[in-house]
């Protein structure tokens, strides 16, 4: 008997794998996150017990997971759109930037003391120059077929070395001892926050954003283009839907969206605009939406989840003296294993018995 293996696509993903598949990626990343733990010498009990006991037990560590879900869930979001075109935007985290110094733009240039005109200028101008961010790498993508992966990559380092420009520089504070950040905003530029946390109203911009991404996909005519090119590119050029104006506006809205959560990290949490404003909501935005299937409520669930992976870092840098890059390495088994479930996902494995000659 011979014996072959073949791969088969499979047409109608079980609804069981969409499921099983993001939490067999979490256990397996958490698995062998632990494996590490233990080279190091630490133990993975203590270490993840450490890590739930500071995101999630106390009111504090609660409410500091909101507000790293805040970003992450918006983020989240903006890529997802452009990836249910398949189009790959790994643009978010310049684009997060973006939205931030065209806050503190609009704050040192255009401030007027009322909080409702500054938070309109404010979205404005950042979801505006996200906007031509990501719209930029879209029109390369649909004009000349330049990889979107690659530019959107590039311009993350322009973006954020464009806004070390400016607080190492121009904007710097003399106020601020050397460091490299802006004045502090002022009080109309400031979002407000719930209670005595940090939380502030840009988790409420995240809810709101994750019901519009649902209507529109699933309701509205720019809603069935997206998913029609990104179903069937071919199919969906024959049915008259241009690619050109759908890759360059989806490109366009996922980077406003990404900016947006620019604006809402230093106006809501940081009040200024300073170095190492993010620990990476953008690249980790991918993360959460590959773990949620595109799904508008499963990306909340996971920018939950890995917003309490950021907490906890921060725990295990204290009581277990460990580095905040290990909860990197755990991020990078996350991808890496939803990577691999998604072979799984879209293939079946079959093997064929046949008669020898």
């Amino acid at each position: 008997m011979k014996h072959r293996v073949i791969l088969e696509r499979r047409y109608n993903v079980p609804y069981y794998l969409e499921i099983l598949c993001p939490l067999l990626s979490i256990a397996l990343a958490l698995a062998f996150s632990g494996g590490l733990l233990l080279v190091l010498g630490v133990s993975p009990v203590k270490a993840f017990f450490a890590m739930y006991n500071g995101a999630f037990g106390s009111w504090w560590g609660l409410s500091e997971v909101l507000v790293k879900t805040t970003p992450l869930a918006i983020c989240g979001i903006a890529v997802a759109l452009s990836f249910k075109m398949k189009i790959w935007n790994i643009g978010a985290e310049g684009q997060f930037y973006l939205g931030a110094l065209a806050t503190a733009a609009v704050v040192r240039y255009a401030y007027v003391d009322s909080f409702a005109l500054m938070f309109i200028l404010m979205v404005s101008a950042s979801a505006a120059a996200g906007g031509l961010w990501g719209g930029f790498a879209g029109y390369l993508r649909a004009r000349w077929n330049v990889n979107e992966i690659i530019t959107t990559l590039m311009l993350n380092y322009v973006a954020i070395h464009l806004v070390e420009y400016f607080i190492y520089g121009p904007w710097r504070d003399p106020a601020s001892l050397g460091f490299p950040m802006t004045a502090p905003f002022p009080e109309a530029a400031r979002l407000p926050v719930f209670g005595n946390s940090r939380v502030h109203i840009g988790i409420l911009i995240a809810l709101v954003l994750v019901l519009l991404y649902r209507v529109v996909l699933r309701w509205t005519r720019w809603g069935f283009e997206i998913r029609a090119i990104g179903e069937n590119p071919r199919a969906a050029e024959y049915a008259g839907i241009p690619f050109l104006k759908n890759a360059v506006f989806v490109m366009a809205v996922s980077g406003a969206l990404a900016a947006v959560a620019g604006m809402g990290e230093i106006a809501g949490l940081q009040g200024r605009l300073q170095a190492g404003l993010s620990p990476g909501y953008g690249y980790t935005a991918i993360i959460v939406a590959w773990l949620a299937r595109l799904n508008p409520w499963g990306i909340m669930v996971v920018a939950f989840f890995m917003g309490g992976l950021f907490v906890g870092g921060e725990s295990l840098q204290v009581v277990m003296r460990l580095p905040l890059s290990s909860i990197q390495v755990i991020q990078g088994f996350i991808l890496f294993f939803v990577l691999a479930s998604e072979f799984f996902r879209v293939y079946r494995i079959r093997i064929i018995s046949s008669e020898a000659d």
